[in-house]
């Protein structure tokens, strides 16, 4: 990945933690990595815990930034998610709501960046 591909990636995960911490949300864990994959920002507000993927892209050219979260993406996601829950059980004893939202962000040159958070943007297979 290049530095600027990377950068614009940390800006809009900046973007969408600011978003979910000013609806009451606290941020857990920020680029949660394991073997399979990582999970951009993991959330929680009361019995919720959302695990959040964010996409940011500066145009739209290639397609809005939501629509790169195929199904292959979304299975390797819950898989990651399932790790996160198996390294801290108490949420699971504490029978807590998990949900997945994809935040897509568009930084156009000379623009605010546009932000789409798509609530419970998908829910794992089986």
């Amino acid at each position: 990945m290049t530095r600027r591909r990377t950068t614009l990636g940390l800006q809009g995960e900046e973007i969408a933690a600011r978003h979910f911490e000013s609806r009451g949300f606290r941020i857990l864990a920020r680029r949660y990595r394991t073997r399979l994959g990582e999970i951009d920002l993991v959330a929680r507000s009361d019995d919720l815990l959302v695990f959040i993927e964010v996409k940011t892209r500066t145009g739209a050219g290639f397609g809005s930034p939501q629509e790169s979260v195929h199904p292959l993406k979304q299975a390797r996601l819950c898989r990651v998610a399932s790790l996160f829950l198996a390294e801290h059980p108490a949420f699971v004893r504490q029978e807590i709501t998990c949900r997945f939202d994809v935040v897509a962000i568009l930084c156009e040159q000379g623009r605010p960046p546009r932000l789409a958070h798509i609530v419970d943007a998908f829910r794992p297979v089986g």
